[in-house]
């Protein structure tokens, strides 16, 4: 909880004092200092989170890849086992996330009190954690592979795909849980920009061996798991040898105590995440289960190409999200509330405004975007066009809740930011996809995430209501 409003010029000598953030960020090419002691202005705000939008986005890019690859190099039957057992792995894999963004809070914060050596400390526990962590969970997915892709439903050629591509992606699982994390560690380190190359490096990977390995050499699926493993290894290693090494950042990969108090709040401010993440790949489950029912592998199809491009739309929301939470964390710890309230208000407008560009872009573009993957069919293209057309109605609310859940984690109250996600995905989208394709069949399912996000807006802005006096904004 806060103190008594700290006035900016003291809070810019606690600064001086504490001697946080000692380097620049590099802007557009030119030598404009960028910090998180900084007041944000409209621009600054877009420009500071701007590389970590960007990787989002490219990360969501070359996950579609893969998808585009498959789908017309392989053929539809693959392209629909892949994106059944993908939510499986993706919950295997969200560890990464929580340890990202709950650490990156509990390290912003320590920095906004001038604690930077604990900080360091805090961040190399995280690191070694999550790689063990990894290892234990990948032998554990392996084991259950075949089990759960036939609990999804899938059978015969679907069945043997399933769990060939995931035991090969699932090789990756140590790597690519460090990849997540330090998608938010290297905005919390100031490095956002290196944040992106390193994910344009696994990107441009993964499209290198997607290439070879699928169109041009025919090693179909194991081909496309080949290459995310590649592109994985490449994510997550080469933030590990940058911390390792002597850097110009705020963090540094060493020598670190066991802190069991740091690791439960780590948790604590991560359980968005990982409601978030093992909630979503749930009911991504439950929504194949239902398109398996009601339109069999098309719909599965068609709904993996949904999910590729609302990724993509949404990575716009999460990249904003992600890339501001170290400036609420630092006048957090750092007790600007003035500060504090204004890239809160300044955020809820940015994000009003790429609501609607979104919104628009996704009705203009559906039938091109849906061509891209399934062209060659034309009842599957025209099944995909007609679920996004009801489905882009979710990019005018899903930027409130997904701010909402990374600004109280930002805050350190992971209890509303899981709170929002639990409501948003697990009983929100549960109930929708259960009980509207009883009415309306598989347009049913396509509402159903519209539904969905607008309840979870306005429990989002509830909440917003209700903390108001709490933290200030």
């Amino acid at each position: 909880m806060f103190k008594e409003p700290a006035q900016h010029r003291d809070f810019l000598l606690k600064d001086k004092i504490f001697g946080v953030i000692k380097r620049r960020l590099l802007v557009g090419g030119s030598a404009m200092a960028i910090q998180l002691s900084d007041h944000f202005t409209y621009s600054r705000l877009l420009r500071f989170s701007l590389p970590t939008i960007m990787m989002i986005i490219f990360t969501s890019i070359y996950g579609m890849v893969d998808g585009f690859f498959i789908s017309n190099y392989v053929g539809k039957t693959p392209f629909a086992a892949i994106n059944l057992i993908y939510p499986f792995l993706m919950i295997l894999g969200v560890f990464g996330f929580i340890f990202g963004t709950g650490g990156s809070a509990l390290i912003g914060k320590l920095l906004g009190e001038g604690r930077g050596e604990k900080a360091n400390s805090v961040f190399s526990l995280i690191v070694y954690v999550t790689f063990a962590l990894g290892i234990a969970i990948a032998l554990i997915g392996i084991a259950s592979m075949r089990s759960v892709a036939a609990l999804l439903g899938a059978e015969g050629q679907m069945l043997e795909d399933c769990v060939l591509y995931g035991n090969l992606v699932i090789l990756g699982l140590p790597v690519v849980m460090l990849q997540f994390e330090f998608h938010s560690l290297f905005v919390t380190a100031e490095k956002p920009k290196l944040g992106f190359y390193v994910t344009l490096a696994a990107g441009f990977t993964n499209m290198i061996f997607d290439f070879l390995l699928v169109a041009v050499f025919p090693f179909g699926i194991v081909g496309a798991a080949l290459a995310t493993v590649a592109s994985q290894i490449a994510g997550g290693i080469i933030p590990l040898i940058y911390f390792s090494r002597k850097n110009t950042s705020l963090l540094k990969l060493g020598k670190a105590e066991f802190d069991l108090k740091a690791l439960l709040k780590t948790c604590t401010n991560g359980s968005s995440e990982f409601v978030s993440g093992v909630s979503m790949s749930l009911v991504s489950m439950l929504y194949n289960m239902q398109l398996l029912k009601y339109s069999g592998e098309d719909g599965v199809a068609a709904y993996g190409v949904l999910m590729y491009v609302n990724f993509l739309f949404l990575a716009v929301f999460i990249g904003y999200s992600v890339g501001t939470a170290p400036v609420v964390s630092f006048n957090f710890g750092a007790e600007n509330i003035a500060e504090l309230k204004n890239v809160f208000r300044k955020s809820l407008k940015i994000l009003a405004i790429v609501a609607v560009v979104m919104f628009c872009a996704s009705e203009i573009f559906a039938r091109p975007l849906a061509a891209v993957f399934v062209g060659y069919d034309a009842g599957l293209t025209e099944l995909t066009v007609s679920g996004f057309r009801i489905f882009s109605f979710s990019f005018l609310l899903a930027g409130i809740p997904i701010y909402g859940s990374s600004f109280f984690t930002a805050l350190n109250d992971g209890f509303v930011s899981a709170a929002i996600s639990f409501l948003r995905t697990v009983v929100f989208e549960t109930v929708s996809v259960l009980v509207l394709p009883f009415f309306f069949g598989i347009s049913g399912v396509w509402f159903s995430l519209v539904a969905a996000e607008f309840v979870a807006a306005l429990v989002t802005v509830s909440f917003y209501a209700a903390k108001r006096k709490k933290y200030g904004y």
